[in-house]
């Protein structure tokens, strides 16, 4: 019957716990106000061009990003790299393992908090007693005691104090789960456009080796000439310059491009020198024709650099309750049920029982620093809720800033595949002059060397209208969020 009492007082005491708690009740800031990114609303479509990589991309308004973005570009490579990176990563590794310590940790603080703490002992001495006194015979008696028991004890959370930690606790979790995803995107997009640098590189080599021919063609034919004395010395000097300073630019191509043959090794979780990794050229890539623009109103549930900041705004708010809470009174309850007896024997027997059933009321008096620590926790509140706002602000100027470009890059592209159309044209003209005699073949190396140029420029612009559409997914968010779970805090 007692062991009855104080189990259904403790339990009593439990469920008053958590009844209220002090401090505010984080609630998710409202999505800015706004329709688009621009000051003007941004084009449906991108300029086209009449070239490969150079056609019209759509912003399709609203549409989600699909989680494996990086297949849009329909390439079997790739994929599989993207694949390779994200399940052998070290960098995602971390993350990945730094989350579950949150997640853990969460749990952990969970279980102290939620339930009593609850501890049994048993335990077995020898003592010497002296009964000697004052008036009393002296005499010594040595005997054993045994005991067994179970201690119970819990915090009373009425004013909510370990709830708002257990809440500050949660967001903490959430935040590295964003943080993973934020890295998980931020992979994902540094080894596709990695990949398209290599490419670019690629091209922009063998289009240099190729204007290097032709004008290594040329100087020859000049020093003939100038042999025969049909030209000035000085002609000869400006060819040979001319070569020597497009030679100087193919080391740095060629170290660019083992330059991004290393990083995707390394994005890989691969040592450089153990990697087997294919090589991409550009016509490993196709340019996707629709592209997905989140709405802002949307865009805050997106992208994870804005809910990783949303949730130490959480945390925050969280830590500024606790705070509160520690000027209210702290409750606190035990009990303990045990026996005592002088044989082992006899410890459970009924005689032997022993109870206690305690509670404890601290309510601060005087604290010199607690009115300050409140403040100090409602400044960190503050902070946390600017820091968001500039968080979306910089979120919206990306977007902003990558829908532009992307414009821009079409614009540019179709201008390059203009000139790019204009100068095979001439190169096929002066070909056909030269069949009929009409041009010396010095025209027609230079006609040959400007077509090259003239390639060079345009793979420039298509490898960047590629990277800046990578840049357009890892702007709305990726693709993460189609598929996850509801977060700790909401939980």
């Amino acid at each position: 019957m007692m062991k009855m009492r104080l189990i259904s007082a403790l339990v009593a005491g439990v469920s008053l716990a958590g009844c209220a708690a002090v401090g505010p009740d984080f609630k998710a800031p409202a999505a800015p106000a706004v329709a688009t990114y621009n000051a003007q609303a941004a084009k449906q479509t991108t300029a086209a061009a009449q070239e490969r990589l150079g056609a019209a991309q759509n912003f399709v308004a609203g549409q989600l990003v699909p989680d494996a973005w990086w297949q849009t570009f329909h390439s079997a490579k790739l994929d599989a790299l993207v694949n390779d990176a994200l399940t052998a990563s070290p960098s995602l590794a971390a993350a990945q393992a730094t989350l579950r310590q949150a997640q853990q940790t969460y749990a952990a603080q969970a279980g102290a908090t939620r339930y009593p703490v609850v501890s049994a002992k048993l335990g077995a001495q020898r003592q010497k007693s002296n009964n000697s006194g004052i008036g009393i015979a002296g005499g010594e008696r040595i005997y054993d005691l045994y005991n067994a028991g179970v201690n119970v004890t819990y915090n009373l959370d009425l004013f909510g104090g370990n709830q708002r930690n257990l809440e500050a606790y949660a967001a903490q979790a959430d935040y590295q789960r964003y943080q993973m995803q934020g890295a998980r995107l931020t992979l994902a997009a540094n080894v596709v456009t990695t990949a398209m640098l290599q490419a670019q590189y690629h091209a922009q080599i063998v289009a240099t080796e190729t204007v290097i021919a032709a004008q290594q063609r040329q100087l020859d034919i000049a020093q003939k000439r100038y042999q025969m004395g049909a030209i000035a010395q000085g002609d000869v000097l400006s060819l040979q310059t001319l070569v020597a300073q497009t030679r100087a630019t193919l080391p740095a191509l060629q170290t660019r491009w083992a330059q991004t043959q290393t990083l995707l090794a390394v994005l890989v979780g691969k040592a450089p020198a153990e990697a087997q990794l294919p090589q991409f050229i550009m016509a490993d890539f196709n340019l996707p024709t629709e592209l997905p623009v989140v709405v802002p109103s949307e865009l805050v549930r997106q992208r994870p650099d804005i809910l990783a900041s949303e949730s130490l705004f959480h945390a925050a708010s969280a830590q500024y309750g606790v705070a509160i809470a520690s000027a209210y009174p702290q409750i606190n309850l035990s009990a303990n049920l045990g026996s005592q007896a002088l044989a082992a024997s006899s410890l459970f027997g009924a005689g032997s029982i022993v109870w206690g059933l305690a509670s404890q009321l601290v309510q601060p008096l005087f604290n010199g620093g607690l009115k300050s620590g409140i403040k100090a926790s409602e400044a960190a509140f503050d902070a946390a809720a600017a820091n968001y706002r500039v968080t979306v602000l910089q979120a919206f100027r990306n977007v902003a800033d990558v829908l532009q470009v992307l414009e821009s890059d079409a614009q540019t592209l179709q201008a390059q595949s203009s000139a790019n159309q204009s100068a095979q044209a001439a190169l096929s003209l002066v070909q056909q002059q030269f069949k009929l005699g009409s041009v010396s073949y010095l025209q027609l190396l230079t006609a040959e060397q400007q077509a090259q140029q003239t390639q060079i420029t345009l793979v420039a612009a298509q490898a960047q209208r590629l990277t800046d559409t990578v840049a357009l997914y890892q702007a709305m968010g990726g693709g993460w969020q189609n598929d996850m779970s509801t977060t700790v805090a909401a939980k």
